[in-house]
């Protein structure tokens, strides 16, 4: 049998199971050799809990704790019920060794060193308050009509003969009261096992009526639902359809701009031809001018010098 070099306390981890909320808990670790003992802490799912301290080095015979918190849970396990797992690990070590020098390497096991483990379960527990920290309501019995009436019969044919029995027995020790008790007794049996059958009864027709209104509610729920999904169905084929006549508007408005585009074209060349026309006879005119000018001159000359 392997020596315990670390006792731990407790060997179950419980937090209190919360949507959407962290949980802490503690351990208490003892060193109980006269050794300075290395320990190291695992779990089987180290995305969902948060160690400190994971590990380190721990004093002759002295204590030492750790917390360990749950990060918040988004999704409630079924039943309650968590699989996850921790291992605590420890052995001994030189004096001297600081906890940066704790590796996984120092518990291997090997020949001759000593390397004790501990396991730890994790508990999930309901918040104080909360419905599953309550104890549950015991299943209705529901009875039939026929078979409550079976009952009934066999329950009264029983209290008779318990009258019977308890009449004989009054009889022998109140002798005066043999004719009015056994009747009084065998009425308020009758009375009492009648209560008893129709009891259970009550409640399972309540459940029904809560059943039928439920059923009832789901019922005009999904008349809404259907009635909502059908009119948001209108509204998308109506959205489309004015999608599609928007679209149509919109390719003849870019119809209409590229044929106004082309006479605007269209109409900018003839207006350059008018004004090509237009120089054009502004620059013939006064050149045939200055002919004529210079012609009738160069006449006038002519007679002048004769």
């Amino acid at each position: 049998m392997k020596p315990e070099i670390l006792e731990v306390q407790p060997l179950e981890l419980k937090f209190t199971f919360e949507l959407k909320k962290q949980s802490s808990c503690y351990v208490q670790m003892t060193n109980k050799t006269n050794h300075h003992v290395a320990f190291k802490i695992k779990t089987t799912n180290p995305k969902k809990y948060c160690v400190r301290p994971n590990a380190g080095v721990i004093d002759p015979n002295a204590p030492c704790e750790f917390e360990v918190t749950m990060q918040a849970p988004k999704v409630a396990p079924p039943d309650m019920i968590s699989r996850d797992k921790f291992l605590v690990q420890s052995t001994i070590v030189p004096e001297g060794t600081q906890e940066e020098d704790v590796t996984s390497s120092m518990f291997a096991k090997e020949e001759g060193k000593i390397v004790d483990e501990k396991k730890l379960k994790v508990l999930l527990i309901s918040p104080p308050g909360s419905p599953e920290s309550s104890p549950k309501n015991e299943p209705l019995m529901v009875v039939h009509s026929s078979e409550s009436r079976e009952l009934k019969d066999e329950i009264i044919q029983k209290n008779n003969s318990h009258a019977t029995v308890d009449e004989s027995m009054k009889v022998s020790e109140v002798d005066g009261e043999r004719e009015e008790m056994p009747k009084k007794e065998e009425s308020f049996e009758r009375k009492e096992a009648v209560k008893k059958i129709e009891e259970p009864l009550k409640p399972s027709q309540e459940v029904a009526k809560r059943n039928e209104e439920f059923k009832q509610i789901n019922n005009t729920d999904e008349l809404i639902l259907a009635k909502d999904v059908e009119e948001m169905k209108s509204k998308l084929k109506e959205l489309e359809s004015q999608l599609i006549e928007a679209k149509a508007t919109i390719l003849n408005l870019s119809e209409d701009k590229r044929s106004v585009a082309e006479e605007k074209h269209c109409l900018q060349g003839e207006l350059e031809m008018v004004r090509s026309k237009k120089h054009r006879a502004q620059v013939g005119f006064p050149l045939l001018f200055v002919f004529m000018v210079g012609l009738v001159s160069f006449y006038l000359g002519h007679l002048l010098h004769s």
